[in-house]
């Protein structure tokens, strides 16, 4: 089957955090969204966090076109779906919420228009287990914020189509996105499958008392946090095998892993670990607001990605690898 990749009209089911974002990175390509999301207050809130998020995109660069005011907000599911040429749902991750959300979706939409779904380790086999034509029926993970971080990991389900896995792929890529195609369902995914183990030992070394919050995160960012943003792990340790490159690392440094440094099992979330975590993460914030820190993490973000794709060129690198 052939599937609409041509964009004109991008519908967002749920607009939360996750779900604006989607929005804002749709708007800011020049497309037109329209969104549905049944919470009191959400038609509000949406436009308060595409106000509070604006800046950022028109200083990352706006498509010809790209405005807020392109946005609508409708009543019901069928309305928001019946025109898309695209749709991403970022709903919460209940499982019998979303089987039924999409029972909806699917029966109101047009056959040939791709569905994403925002979730981060829900498997697309289960939650599309009701859904009409589920050939064309995917997950589409992103990242926050999803208006500035590139990564989407593209996830099919037992039904879904090769050609809807590609087809969603060069939609995401004309979003400005980094597609990566998960070539199996795994609960996670990738990333945060990788993101759990560090965060379960993060959560050891505060619960032991070996580390604050501030002192853990100090640990990433000053160290493996940068090379992260540029390289990840393999490469890295490839470099740190010389000349002999990942052979001799692993040879040097496999030992190590049968010592017993770390822990798999996350420590029991007793609240007086939670309240540590909490009154560490408030020192962490000191004078600065939520939103303060939003704007300086978005701007470290921009900088990051300019200084990584200058230094890119500057050595002949492909801007995609």
């Amino acid at each position: 089957m052939t599937f609409n990749t041509h964009i004109k009209l991008f519908a967002a089911l749920g607009t939360g955090v996750i779900g604006s974002g989607w929005i804002a990175r749709a708007l800011a390509n020049g497309m037109d969204v329209i969104a549905w999301d049944p919470a009191p207050g959400a038609e509000a809130a949406l436009h308060a966090r595409i106000e509070k998020c604006w800046p950022a995109l028109e200083k990352n660069g706006l498509a010809a076109g790209a405005s807020p005011r392109r946005l609508r907000f409708v009543a019901t599911v069928e309305e928001c779906v019946q025109d898309a040429d695209f749709i991403q749902e970022s709903a919460p991750e209940t499982l019998q919420l979303k089987i039924d959300l999409h029972a909806k979706i699917t029966a109101a939409a047009r056959i040939d228009v791709l569905i994403g779904s925002s979730t981060s380790g829900l498997l697309p086999s289960e939650f599309y287990a009701k859904a009409r034509n589920p050939e064309r029926c995917l997950v589409g993970h992103p990242f926050n914020p999803v208006y500035l971080l590139p990564l989407v990991e593209v996830v099919g389900g037992e039904k879904t189509s090769p050609e809807a896995i590609q087809a969603a792929i060069g939609i995401y890529q004309a979003m400005g996105m980094k597609p990566l195609h998960v070539r199996k369902e795994v609960p996670g995914f990738i990333a945060d499958r990788l993101l759990e183990a560090q965060w379960r030992e993060a959560l050891h070394l505060i619960n032991d008392g070996v580390a604050t919050t501030g002192e853990v995160d100090d640990a990433i960012r000053y160290g493996a946090g940068i090379r992260w943003s540029f390289m990840g792990s393999f490469l890295i340790y490839t470099l740190a095998g010389g000349d002999a490159g990942m052979r001799h690392f692993m040879s040097q440094f496999g030992p190590a892993l049968k010592l017993p440094w770390t822990k798999l099992v996350a420590p029991e979330l007793t609240d007086g670990l939670i309240d540590e975590i909490v009154e560490g993460t408030k020192v962490q914030l000191g004078k600065h607001s939520i939103a303060e820190m939003e704007r300086y993490r978005d701007d470290c973000l921009m900088a990051v990605q300019e200084a990584v794709r200058a230094t890119k060129l500057k050595h002949g690198i492909s801007l995609d690898e």
